[in-house]
């Protein structure tokens, strides 16, 4: 359980007798997710499940009695272990509708989320997507009312508010954005994530990078005294939307190509990993969605979170505690960084951030669509 997220807070010595009991519990559950000799059954995984709830209870009358019901620390983590675990064994029996599935898929969601608030390119598109899965988690929550502990209830409710107060904010800077615009917007955000797909290949496609950059080129020609119009000669709504998004998309145009798609050799290894991730997860989905079970995922998932984690202030870091540069990092303040044309952090032109950051979004994006594919197979 190494790619467990890392511990955020010391345990209360009184915790330790929920915590033994809940490592004995994820042991149980890493047993039967790994032995593939025969089919989950569903009495062990619901045998599971009682035993994890009995853990929530004793938790949250210790921490209501030391008034601490927000307090997060190694138990929480080894607890979502098992929410992750039983979450998807409950996916893999077949009880997708029913209320402990969806705690993985609240956890995915939000990190999805969480990542197209940090990159800060996205569609309505995008958005209306996730808000159709977390409207049907909302109504498995509310079949099992009647059903599942409170407890559970309760705490997937909170993780649902918390994605849906996301979404509200994601949402609103897209308000303004005019029917006139949007076919456009959503063409510069394909072009983005092209060319970020394109800086991680193993052989960078130079001219597929730099037809992307004419195309932007051409969008940008189109402009009429730095605004787009409507052929009536009008400015519709939504221009610092577009025109920003476009400019993000020429300068990471000539940030990629200048870069070739190389990475500083500090922060390969994060790379690696994410490209190792990458191309299995695609494998999957291109080729074994068919006969993949809900558990395989959970591995990547771990991995994935655990390098999210490793992230300072949404940054990679090297050893000495430096962060990668431009190439490598978000897209949302670098238009604010250039230097006599050139992007730098202190006196440097560093490397690495943006290309690292945009695979682990990527494999967020592959984890995400994979769970909802297996859901809607287990549905079939």
């Amino acid at each position: 359980m190494s790619d467990s997220p890392a511990v955020q807070a010391p345990l209360d010595p009184k915790e330790q007798p929920i915590l033994d009991s809940l490592l004995q519990i994820r042991d149980q559950l890493s047993l039967l997710k790994q032995d593939r000799s025969t089919y989950i059954k569903s009495h062990d995984v619901l045998s599971l499940y009682e035993q994890v709830i009995e853990q929530v209870q004793l938790l949250n009358v210790l921490r209501r009695a030391q008034r601490k019901p927000l307090e997060q620390n190694r138990v929480d983590n080894v607890l979502d272990d098992c929410f992750q675990l039983i979450s998807l064994f409950f996916l893999t029996i077949g009880r997708n509708n029913e209320a402990p599935a969806v705690y993985s898929l609240t956890s995915t969601v939000k990190r999805l989320l969480d990542h197209l608030q940090e990159a800060a390119f996205y569609t309505a598109k995008d958005l209306d997507s996730i808000n159709h899965t977390c409207d049907s988690m909302r109504e498995t929550l509310e079949r099992g009312k009647e059903t599942y502990s409170p407890h559970l209830l309760t705490l997937l409710q909170n993780r649902l508010d918390k994605c849906q107060v996301t979404l509200s904010d994601l949402r609103k800077p897209l308000a303004n954005l005019s029917s006139e615009l949007t076919p456009l917007h959503e063409k510069l955000v394909s072009i983005l994530r092209s060319m970020a797909a394109a800086n991680s290949r193993q052989k960078f496609p130079a001219s597929e990078v730099e037809g992307f950059q004419h195309e932007l080129e051409e969008i940008k020609n189109s402009m009429v005294d730095g605004k787009f119009v409507t052929e009536g000669k009008s400015e519709p709504a939504g221009q610092e939307v577009v025109v920003g998004l476009l400019n993000r998309c020429l300068i990471w145009a000539e940030l990629v190509l200048n870069r070739q798609g190389k990475i500083d050799d500090r922060f390969r290894p994060p790379y690696d990993k994410l490209c190792g991730i990458r191309n299995q997860l695609e494998k999957l989905s291109l080729t074994q969605a068919w006969s993949l079970r809900e558990t395989d995922l959970y591995s990547y998932q771990r991995q994935l979170d655990r390098i999210d984690e490793s992230r300072v202030n949404g940054n990679f870091l090297d050893d000495q505690g430096n962060p990668a540069d431009l190439h490598a990092q978000r897209l949302n303040s670098i238009d604010n960084m250039r230097v006599d044309g050139k992007f730098m952090i202190g006196k440097d032109i560093p490397e690495g951030q943006g290309s690292v950051n945009s695979l682990l979004a990527e494999c967020f994006d592959l984890i995400y669509e994979l769970r909802v594919e297996a859901e809607e197979n287990e549905s079939d």
